[in-house]
């Protein structure tokens, strides 16, 4: 009898909701790094975002209801603010990413190993997994940002603006590398899974997410479903952070931004949480369809 995926989801929903211990561990590994990052990052763009620097930058006086004037205070501001940030990005992105995917790869070992005894502990093959997500995830960004470059070269920069077609070419950029990176990260996505379940290293486990055969169609399936849920927990998180705003007058300062700390933390768990049911209802598809699947050692 074929197993469902929807079926299979709500079983390792409520399987996960009886394991408190699996979304603790995750966001243990997850805050544990996020955090210090957010600090780290506040503290040093406070020295360049400084009130003073926006102020002078003219950021406080614009108004979008004149939008040619705020795209030049826009202009003059990144032109000022950039060289300071970018002296900044060259030694805190490296030492951010490689802190992540550290951090990634041992949490994620732990987690799944938590799920499952029977897993391999690969903390090694989950790290190199990361930093090559991390790095099709950069080139999609630059790739992304490079063609909107040539698409406003060439629709803004001779001759009277199109901002049409300049608006045009940013819709179907912005999908369509979308598109790309969602089709690429699915690699990165299924590849940690198969390193702890079949042993496979790197290169292994890459070319074993692509040959998946039956599998794919269920856990494509629950990756939709479980895409879906997050975007109405992000729909939700929004409506929650709105709330407050009939009673600005009354409800301000260091109230409001509490509130909104604590839809955020909301937010953060339970997305949290349907990312351990989805590799809860991952692993238990490859349990199920592992006799029809080969196992490759990698």
């Amino acid at each position: 009898m074929p197993v469902r995926g929807t079926q299979s989801l709500v079983h390792m929903l409520s399987e996960c909701w009886h394991r408190p211990d699996l979304l603790a561990l995750e966001l243990m590994w997850r805050w544990s790094f996020g955090i210090p990052a957010l600090a780290l990052l506040v503290y040093e763009g406070t020295k360049v975002l400084a009130p003073a620097a926006l102020r002078q930058a003219g950021l406080f006086d614009m108004s979008i209801q004149d939008p040619f004037t705020a795209a030049q205070v826009l202009s003059g501001a990144v032109g000022q603010f950039l060289p300071p940030v970018l002296h900044i990005a060259r030694w805190l992105a490296p030492v951010l990413v490689a802190a992540w995917a550290i951090s990634s790869g041992l949490g994620r070992s732990l987690v799944f190993r938590r799920l499952n005894k029977s897993m391999h502990f690969a903390p090694g093959t989950l790290i190199g997994l990361e930093f090559l997500r991390i790095a099709s995830l950069l080139a999609a960004f630059f790739g992304w940002w490079f063609a909107l470059r040539a698409a406003g070269a060439s629709t803004l920069g001779h001759g009277d603006p199109n901002f049409v077609g300049y608006s045009a070419w940013v819709i179907c950029l912005s999908l369509g590398f979308f598109v790309l990176w969602a089709l690429v990260s699915w690699i990165f996505s299924i590849a940690p899974m198969i390193a702890m379940l079949e042993g496979a290293g790197i290169t292994g486990s890459l070319g074993r997410s692509l040959r998946l055969g039956p599998l794919t169609g269920k856990l494509v399936e629950v990756n939709l479903v479980l895409s879906i849920v997050k975007l109405a927990l992000l729909v939700l998180a929004m409506v929650f952070s709105a709330v407050p705003l009939p009673f600005s007058q009354s409800m301000t300062g260091t109230s409001l931004y509490l509130w909104w700390v604590g839809v955020s933390v909301v937010y953060l768990v339970a997305s949290d949480f349907f990312k351990i049911a989805r590799l809860a209802a991952f692993t238990e598809f490859w349990r199920v369809y592992r006799g029809v699947l080969p196992v490759h050692a990698g």
